[in-house]
């Protein structure tokens, strides 16, 4: 079984640079892999992704050695079932919110007596149709689980929710944190950035892997300094439409637009 590179960079607190992929496209997604990131996350809790295209997307990436992380829609041990049987074997949960949550989520990409999760490795993709040997045995092995924390409540539990045994890293996500904290399209206000920075010192002390989306470079760069261990720094979507939008204004001499003093998350 190919080892999960990804897992074992965080662990060691490797920075590991990222992209988001959000328009639920494969030939997209295969571009993106060979851009030279060391992960790349597809999206299905806001992007138009379904099971059968996220199974494309991780088969589009699966030449390139860039490691596919997936963001389900919810942390439901249904869906996670499905997607670790497509192949997936990174997955970024959101809205962690308590230890209990994050247990249970160590026990859906796990099967028994050790977890939940069902057994169909005969018609996964994930044991390569039952070609690979001990794959029930080993699977959790390169397994590499994150939960999302984006939340009052959830930013209340970060030390409960990193230190259970199983959870490889703890992901902060800025723009539903902000809007907790009462800033709602706003995560680049003081507050929040506060909240984050001492997030990501929580996450490290309580021995765990923190992690971000950003992209604003400069705040990138910070949270790589404090400690993030896996930090993406833009979205497929943001990169299309923003240069769509500067080669049509090279062109019709149109105006551009005036410079916002909001950090830009995607």
């Amino acid at each position: 079984m190919r080892a999960n590179t990804f897992k074992a960079a965080i662990a060691e607190h490797s920075p590991q640079i990222g992209l988001w992929q959000a328009l639920a496209s494969p030939y997209t997604a295969e571009i993106c892999a060979g851009a030279g990131f060391d992960w790349l996350m597809i999206d299905g809790e806001h992007a138009p992704n379904d099971i059968p295209l996220i199974l494309a997307q991780l088969q589009a990436i699966a030449a390139s050695g860039v490691e596919a992380v997936v963001r389900p829609p919810v942390g439901d041990p249904v869906i996670i079932k499905q997607l670790l049987d497509i192949g997936a074997r990174s997955l970024l949960v959101p809205m962690v919110e308590s230890g209990e949550q994050a247990e249970l989520l160590v026990r859906a990409v796990r099967y028994p007596p050790f977890g939940i999760r069902g057994v169909g490795s005969a018609i996964g993709r994930a044991s390569r149709w039952n070609r690979t040997p001990g794959y029930l045995q080993s699977a959790y092995e390169e397994i590499c689980l994150l939960a999302q924390v984006e939340s009052v409540t959830g930013l209340s539990a970060i030390e409960d929710i990193a230190r259970v045994p199983g959870i490889d890293g703890v992901f902060i996500g800025p723009s539903d944190l902000a809007a907790a904290l009462g800033h709602l399209g706003d995560p680049g206000h003081q507050d929040v950035q506060d909240v984050i920075e001492r997030g990501i010192g929580r996450i490290r002390r309580a021995g765990k892997a923190a992690g971000i989306l950003i992209a604003d470079e400069r705040l990138a760069q910070r949270y790589l300094e404090l400690g993030a261990s896996f930090v993406a720094v833009g979205t497929d979507i943001t990169i299309l439409a923003r240069g769509a939008e500067a080669l049509a204004r090279r062109f019709k001499a149109a105006p551009a637009p005036a410079k916002s003093s909001a950090i830009q998350i995607y």
